[in-house]
């Protein structure tokens, strides 16, 4: 049984998350489509501490990247698709038939949930919101529901028209296409969607969705378990993902493979025949410092992030601040296939600055000259991305048992 070791197995896993080129190179129009058919998806988070999330997934990977070529890409070109994997995200439109079961399913999962714990009535609110978007064109929550009890907006207190766009959105009769900041307008599926890709007759059945699922999941992932492999697009269940994997399995299509973590530990995990051959096995890295989201997808999994870089990292967005280990929203950094530390910082755009408050090196990392000044050029290069024009470190920003290496 082939055995990766652990700089091996980063090695690819990096490669597959197009993390091991330098960022460099086009990105807008065909060759932004194409990155993010590489990847799969991009999630969506309102976010904007320094960049929304899938801006910065995307500029981590080619820093000539603008936010306005993904709304071009989404809203002008409709060559995407926004609904949902894990969370919200942008999907390739090639992709949209593969959405059908995802779809189906969360019409019966939503209609019971929420009917529970929603504002009661939503469901008899569904044809008027269909006509008035018939007629009005795409519409946002704020014109539904003149005249319906609205609370503080939150994701608690919908009122029944906003609850009946989401339903119809996620259920497949309606799209979203597009947002202004970052609240979504809804249109009708017939009038956004061409007819080869959302005509029911032509999607796959459950069987080959659950093959298309895993199958492009294990391509983007490089190795997995059938779990990891399930929760990629996270369509199919556990269980649906584990039969798949037996079946491959015996069928010679897969192959299991050993995968050492950063403590030295093994798992099993699954992989295409032949992984002792891919070139991304031995190919080291670019050296380049850059930042991450915390919604990277190469990060998304906090275990196995923690199990191949050994980089135990949560989200604190919603720990209260005396609590909170780091910070509201800290940056993992990248350098090579290791994680060498978190930053915690934001842009103050009436101030026309990104002010660093606090970086932790990760253990044994020495943040040395060269390395800061590595991640001095990230940060002039992320100025861009968060439209100011200058960096500033705020006193005690760098962590105490760091502080001698400077």
């Amino acid at each position: 049984m082939l055995t990766l070791d652990n700089g091996q197995a980063r090695r690819i896993f990096l490669d597959r998350h197009g993390l091991s080129d330098a960022p460099v190179g086009e990105a807008k129009g065909a060759a932004l489509h194409g990155l993010i058919h590489d990847l799969g998806f991009v999630q969506l988070d309102s976010i904007n501490t320094v960049a929304r999330a899938h801006d910065l997934i995307l500029f981590s990977r080619r820093q000539r990247y603008r936010p306005k070529a993904l709304k071009h890409l989404y809203e002008r070109d409709k060559a995407l698709f926004e609904h949902w994997t894990h969370d919200a995200a942008v999907i390739p439109m090639e992709f949209y038939p593969q959405w059908h079961l995802r779809r189906q399913r969360d019409a019966e999962k939503l209609r019971a949930r929420w009917r529970n714990w929603r504002r009661d009535g939503f469901e008899k609110r569904f044809q008027n919101v269909l006509d008035q978007i018939a007629a009005e064109g795409p519409l946002s929550s704020s014109d539904v529901g003149k005249g319906e009890t609205r609370g503080s907006g939150g994701w608690w207190d919908w009122h029944p028209s906003k609850t009946a766009l989401e339903y119809l959105w996620r259920s497949g009769a309606l799209c979203v296409v597009g947002r202004d900041g970052f609240k979504k307008r809804y249109d009708l599926t017939e009038r956004v969607i061409e007819q080869h890709l959302h005509d029911p007759a032509n999607c796959p059945d459950t069987a080959a969705t659950i093959d298309w699922c895993c199958d492009q999941a294990l391509s983007r992932l490089g190795f997995a378990t059938h779990t990891e492999i399930a929760a990629f697009w996270d369509h199919v269940t556990p269980a649906e993902a584990r039969d798949w994997c037996a079946e491959a399995l015996a069928a010679g299509a897969l192959e299991q493979v050993q995968i050492t973590g950063a403590d030295g530990s093994v798992k099993l995990a699954f992989a295409r025949p032949g992984l002792d051959q891919d070139p991304a096995r031995d190919k080291a890295p670019t050296g380049r410092l850059r930042v991450l989201s915390p919604f990277d997808p190469a990060l998304r999994d906090r275990n196995r992030a923690e199990r191949l870089f050994g980089f135990n990292y949560r989200i604190e967005v919603f720990v209260p601040q005396a609590k909170r280990t780091f910070g509201y929203y800290v940056f993992p950094i990248l350098e090579g296939d290791r994680i060498v530390g978190r930053v915690d910082m934001k842009a103050f755009r009436n101030e026309d600055v990104l002010r660093v408050s606090a970086l932790w090196p990760e253990g044994r990392i020495r943040w040395g000259s060269g390395r800061q000044r590595a991640f001095e050029a990230e940060l002039e290069r992320l100025c861009k991305l968060a439209g100011v024009s200058k960096v500033a470190f705020e006193d005690g920003w760098l962590c105490a048992s760091a502080q001698n290496y400077l």
